[in-house]
C-alpha cells in the first residue's frame, strides 16, 4: 500500500527552479526531490501501524484489522516485520510465510537483482512521464505547513491522455491539491479524490467515485522527508454487489538511520 500511495506522491515533480516558477515548473521540480527521498527510505527503519475499518452501507462497523510493522532495508529492499496483529504476536503461519519471503530476497542472484533494479527504474521513467504529460497544473496559492513555506497546486488528469506505467494508469484517475515545500521541493501534503472508477486489489473490490486518499510527509532530517500518514476512505463494491465504506490509516513514526556497518538482513 505504502510503495503505491508514495510512488502515487512522487508522482507530480522535476528540475531546480531558477526563475519565478509556474504550476509546472514546480511540479517538474518536485519530482526530483521526492524521488531523492523515495529512494533514501532504506536508510531508515521506522515502524508502520496499518489500521483499516468496513463499515456496512448503513454506516455500521463490519470489521477491523491493526496490523504494527517494522520496516528494515534487505540488500537495498524495505522490508516489511511483523509486529503485531490485533494486539498479538505474529502466528506460526504469518512467521513462515514473513520467513519464506525473506529467504527469496536474500537469495536472489546478482543477476537477478540486477533484472529487478532494470525493471523498477524503466517503470520509474514511464511513471514519471505520465505524470508530468498526464496532468494539468495550476498554481492556487501559498500556505504555512508547520511552519514552513509551501506551494498549493491543484492537479487535474489530462482529458485523453493514455498512461503506460502500472500506477500511472491509476492516478490517472485521481484528482487534488498537493502542498510542495519551497525549501526541499518535496511534498508536504496530498489531498486527492478519484475521478473515475478503478479496481485495486488492496481492497479486492472496485473502487468508486468520490473515494479520498490523503497524504502526509515530516522532515526527519535537513533535505529528509519520510511519510508521517496516509488515509484512504475508499467507498467500493465487493464483487461488484455489495457496497462498503473502507478507511484505512498507515501512520509511520520512529524513524531511525541505519548505521553504515549494519546486517543487511534483519534478526527474527
Amino acid at each position: 500500500m505504502y510503495a503505491v500511495l508514495v510512488v502515487c506522491s512522487a508522482a507530480l515533480a522535476a528540475e531546480t527552479l531558477t526563475t519565478l516558477p509556474d504550476a509546472r515548473e514546480i511540479a517538474r521540480a518536485s519530482i526530483v526531490a521526492t524521488e531523492r527521498n523515495w529512494r533514501a527510505r532504506v536508510r531508515y527503519t521506522y515502524l508502520e501501524r496499518d489500521e483499516s475499518q468496513r463499515l456496512g452501507a448503513d454506516g455500521r462497523l463490519q470489521s477491523q484489522d491493526l496490523s504494527i510493522f517494522k520496516i528494515v532495508a534487505v540488500d537495498g529492499v524495505p522490508f516489511e516485520q511483523l509486529v503485531e496483529r490485533n494486539g498479538r504476536p505474529p502466528s506460526a503461519e504469518e512467521k513462515t510465510k514473513q520467513d519464506a519471503k525473506l529467504q527469496k530476497l536474500t537469495r536472489e542472484t546478482p543477476e537477478e537483482r540486477a533484472a529487478r533494479w532494470r525493471k523498477e527504474k524503466q517503470e520509474g521513467a514511464l511513471l514519471t512521464r505520465d505524470v508530468i504529460q498526464g496532468f494539468d497544473y495550476g498554481l492556487i496559492g501559498t500556505e504555512t505547513v508547520n511552519g514552513r513555506a509551501a506551494w498549493v497546486l491543484q492537479a487535474t488528469p489530462r482529458a485523453g491522455y493514455r498512461a503506460e506505467s502500472k500506477y500511472g494508469k491509476l492516478i490517472a484517475k485521481v484528482e487534488g491539491k498537493i502542498w510542495v515545500d519551497q525549501q526541499d521541493l518535496v511534498w508536504v501534503k496530498f489531498d486527492g479524490h478519484v475521478t473515475q472508477p478503478f479496481a485495486l486489489g488492496l481492497f479486492l473490490a472496485r473502487v468508486l467515485c468520490g473515494s479520498r486518499i490523503t497524504v502526509e510527509l515530516t522532515r526527519v532530517a535537513a533535505g529528509s522527508w519520510l511519510p508521517k500518514q496516509i488515509e484512504v476512505r475508499a467507498n467500493a463494491r465487493v464483487l461488484f454487489v455489495k457496497t462498503l465504506t473502507i478507511d484505512r490509516i498507515l501512520s509511520y513514526s520512529g524513524f531511525r538511520p541505519v548505521p553504515a556497518d549494519a546486517s543487511p538482513v534483519p534478526s527474527s
